[in-house]
């Protein structure tokens, strides 16, 4: 039975994998304001200290990151600011502090999403930190020659959201067919990779 932390499992993506996971594994749940661990994505110095008061560990998945959505002309410095120390350099931060906290042979899995790729009017800067986690994992994992292993899941919309937004149900996945992806991440042996969600789960 491995031990995984779980980042942002107060979400509706963490908490779905974090359910999904635990029937085998022991889960460590972490958020930003409740859970067995809190922490502050933003800040490399709540990471560190998660990290030390969790202990060693298996495997370490991120569900979090926040990011803000805004045309080019819309988008402000601090839209894209806060989207690069969150979701992108909060993750890149994760990565590089879990090195020395993750077992050999285990694995990191932080998370992109559609936009890196497929990306919408008025996504900016989202779409720019998740194609940047993207090109972040694919290289990281080839400096990790010591059997570690890297990944991404790239989420669609989730139904649970869209419903809360009044939006259709159809072409979007729910929290626990996408945990399906996280999941993979950990029990398989791929590196470098980005995993589509729906490569794994159901689509609505």
């Amino acid at each position: 039975m491995a031990k995984i932390i779980i980042i942002g499992a107060s979400g509706t993506i963490g908490s779905a994998v974090a359910d999904r996971l635990e029937k085998s594994h022991t889960v460590i749940r972490v958020a930003h304001r409740q859970g067995d661990h809190t922490v502050d994505l933003g800040s490399k110095a709540s990471i560190e200290t998660l990290l030390e008061k969790a202990g060693p560990c298996d495997h370490v998945i991120c569900t979090a990151g926040l990011s803000r959505f805004a045309t080019i002309d819309e988008a402000s410095d601090d839209d894209f600011a806060v989207s690069i120390q969150h979701k992108l350099m909060g993750q890149v931060n994760l990565a590089r502090i879990a090195r020395r906290h993750v077992s050999p042979g285990g694995s990191i899995t932080i998370t992109t999403g559609l936009l890196a790729r497929e990306p919408m009017p008025g996504t900016a800067p989202t779409a720019m930190v998740n194609a940047g986690l993207e090109g972040f994992v694919r290289a990281a994992a080839l400096d990790m020659t010591d059997g570690g292993r890297i990944n991404a899941v790239s989420p669609i919309f989730v139904t649970a959201t869209a419903q809360r937004m009044g939006m259709p149900a159809a072409g979007t996945m729910s929290a626990a067919e996408t945990a399906k992806a996280y999941e993979a991440a950990v029990n398989g042996d791929m590196t470098g990779q980005v995993l589509d969600v729906r490569d794994f789960g159901t689509v609505e």
